[in-house]
């Protein structure tokens, strides 16, 4: 096929475009290349891209209709994954308008490209912070998402919302993938992993925020691509069965459908720091602080629907994954 991927140059969308240019298919690469954090590592990433003769590089922002516009018209492609975004929670409590241009405006133009150019299928990313305020857990999609504790998670349930509009006024198919914590090579410096790492190895002391207490449900970037690619796969069709009278949040009347793609094993951030002490064979010293805002206390995906409807089934033990993410820090950064 060939495949529009939106953030090339950042984690998921880089290791995605690997894993359909292994498989035959032909990506066309959509990324701005913004200074968030380190462009060396986004181009770095993209180096890794670049000699595949499959491979297309497009350098411009979601926010740019005219070209967004343009590059679907010439490379025609038959399915589009979005993953560009303005990430970060933190970051928003400071960078609001950054949320508004990237999340909203950028993908309201993925999604008339969409509209227009025939796509087939619109995988897009949004996350497990639009839950929230919500403390039942696991977190399902079935539940209701209406209290969202930041901009960032406000623009991600905004994009599920949007994409619902373009499913039901126009047939376009779309899936919505509410990522849950991940993490692996090459990731993100403001996560963390990259953060703990970084620190504990130049022998400074790491913030443990909400006293050590927090659980995430983190996910290895491996497990992640194998959801995306295999949900790609399968277009989006509507529920027969949805009722108006009680409405069901993850499906719908219209070729729409919401997964969560998560580890489904939620592990407290001591834990998470003592394994990656393990695998660096130092310990760090450790700044309690308290919770921060616009943050959750603990993250668990239920990931029944996913690994019924598409045969996901996320395998890569934290210890596995810390172990990995450790040999490529200290390979990138020439302390093996």
């Amino acid at each position: 096929m060939r495949v529009l991927v939106t953030g090339t140059a950042g984690f998921i969308g880089s290791h995605l475009a690997h894993v359909l240019l292994a498989r035959g298919d032909e990506v066309i690469g959509i990324d701005n290349v913004n200074d968030y954090y380190d462009v060396n590592l986004k181009e770095a990433r993209l180096a890794r891209l670049k000699p595949h003769p499959g491979f297309t590089e497009i350098r411009v922002g979601l926010e740019e209709r005219e070209a967004i516009n343009q590059a679907f018209a010439e490379h025609r492609p038959q399915r589009v994954v979005n993953l560009a975004a303005q990430a970060g929670v933190r970051y928003s409590l400071t960078n609001p308008h950054a949320y508004i241009d990237a999340n909203l405006v950028g993908f309201c133009n993925i999604l008339e490209a969409c509209r227009h150019h025939d796509v087939e299928h619109l995988v897009y990313a949004s996350s497990s912070s639009v839950y929230g305020a919500n403390t039942s857990m696991p977190f399902s999609v079935h539940d209701n998402v209406d209290h969202p504790v930041s901009l960032y998670a406000a623009s991600k349930k905004a994009n599920e919302l949007m994409a619902h509009t373009y499913s039901h006024l126009y047939g376009l198919p779309t899936t919505g993938l509410r990522f849950f914590t991940v993490y692996g090579p090459w990731g993100r410096p403001d996560m963390a992993l990259f953060l703990f790492t970084k620190s504990i190895l130049e022998g400074k002391p790491i913030d443990v925020f909400n006293h050590g207490k927090h659980q995430r449900d983190f996910t290895y970037i491996d497990d992640i691509v194998e959801g995306v690619v295999r949900t790609l796969d399968k277009i989006a069709e509507p529920n027969p069965n949805w009722s108006g009278d009680a409405p069901d949040s993850g499906t719908s009347k219209a070729p729409y459908r919401l997964y969560n793609i998560g580890n489904h094993q939620p592990v407290e951030l001591m834990r998470f720091i003592e394994v990656l002490e393990d695998c660096l064979g130092k310990k760090a010293e450790k700044n309690f602080l308290p919770m921060q805002p616009g943050d959750v206390p603990a993250t668990y995906a239920d990931v029944d629907d996913l690994m019924r409807d598409v045969g996901y089934a996320p395998k890569t033990t934290i210890e596995s994954g810390i172990a990995r993410f450790v040999d490529w820090y200290k390979g990138y950064f020439g302390q093996a």
